[in-house]
């Protein structure tokens, strides 16, 4: 039983109608060990991510305080992003590439949303946990070209981490 009362979510959005889910652990806790991100869903749209352009036609899905202070935008808006730079691909790019997976039609980070909320599906999470995993590289590269405390080295790739949870102000 969770804090929500172990309550089902029904979803009706412009990209999925008819699905549910029900929340079935402690929203923000009982992660699985192996997945430790560094930012919230809420602290991520605050800071600026995905141009702007994310979950604007689902929000009643996920928590309204998630969305006090996120920058969203219409159109894409490479200037709602924390680093100012455009770094990400389209949908359809993931589509073709065979990036999503399960019942997350907008990709990783919905589906991180549904799993900070509670949703736990053991196939699908241990598949994104390893992609977020693999996603540290990152990192890796910019400890090994940047120096310490310049944050504007390597915007791309910082804006990247960001959008995967991680720290990129390392």
């Amino acid at each position: 039983m969770t804090e929500q009362g172990d309550r089902m979510i029904l979803v009706s959005d412009r990209m999925q109608q008819g699905y549910s889910y029900r929340l079935t652990a402690k929203m923000g806790a009982e992660f699985d060990e192996a997945f430790t991100p560094f930012h919230t869903p809420a602290e991520m749209l605050a800071l600026g991510v995905f141009e702007g352009k994310y979950l604007n036609d689902c929000r009643a899905e996920f928590p309204a305080a998630w969305f006090d202070e996120a920058k969203l935008s219409e159109t894409a808006d490479v200037a709602k992003n924390y680093f100012g730079i455009k770094s990400r691909q389209p949908l359809g790019h993931w589509q073709d590439k065979g990036w999503i997976y399960g019942p997350d039609p907008r990709g990783w980070f919905q589906w991180y949303c549904r799993y900070y909320m509670g949703r736990r599906l053991t196939d699908i999470d241990q598949i994104q946990i390893k992609r977020w995993r693999g996603f540290a590289r990152h990192a890796g590269q910019i400890r090994a070209n940047c120096y310490p405390g310049d944050v504007f080295c390597r915007p791309r790739q910082r804006q990247a981490l960001l959008q995967w949870a991680y720290d990129p102000f390392i």
